[in-house]
């Protein structure tokens, strides 16, 4: 009698946690949470709480394996649409930390066309008279030209 009604107590109280838990619009979670407060009142409804008693011809034994089978439902269905979504919500957040995090390809650090020419095929080098100062000069007179 005592087992009965703890396993009751644990049920409405899990059934509880599930109906706050759907009220914050996280309805995957309820449902989960539903399934695993049903178990408890399924398990006294069969019988195997009290196995002793007559479990074969028992309506409320009959009873108790449809509220099973409906926790099992609950577990197979949200097993089902948490694969359909792709992984856990902690999974998710993670992924969508990762892809925002990964603006640049992974291998970007490594030359993308190859190891290069050899030096034999290289482009000449600059005549030897022309510096560094030569150089600059092009570029202020390009910046010039654009007015800066």
């Amino acid at each position: 009698m005592i087992a009965e009604t703890v396993c009751s107590a644990v049920s409405a109280a899990g059934l509880g946690i599930a109906v706050v838990t759907a009220y914050r619009k996280r309805y995957l979670s309820a449902a989960r949470i539903a399934a695993y407060s049903l178990v408890p009142i399924g398990l006294v409804m069969t019988g195997i709480v009290g196995w002793l008693s007559d479990t074969a011809f028992s309506p409320t034994a009959w009873a108790g394996f449809g509220v099973l089978g409906a926790a099992w439902l609950l577990f197979a269905g949200t097993r089902a649409v948490e694969r359909r979504r792709g992984g856990t919500r902690a999974e998710r957040r993670a992924a969508r930390g990762a892809a925002r995090t990964d603006a640049v390809a992974p291998a970007a650090s490594a030359p993308s066309l190859g190891a290069g020419k050899s030096p034999a095929t290289r482009a000449p080098a600059p005549p030897a008279g022309k510096t560094s100062a030569d150089d600059f000069s092009d570029i202020e007179a390009i910046l010039k030209k654009h007015g800066i």
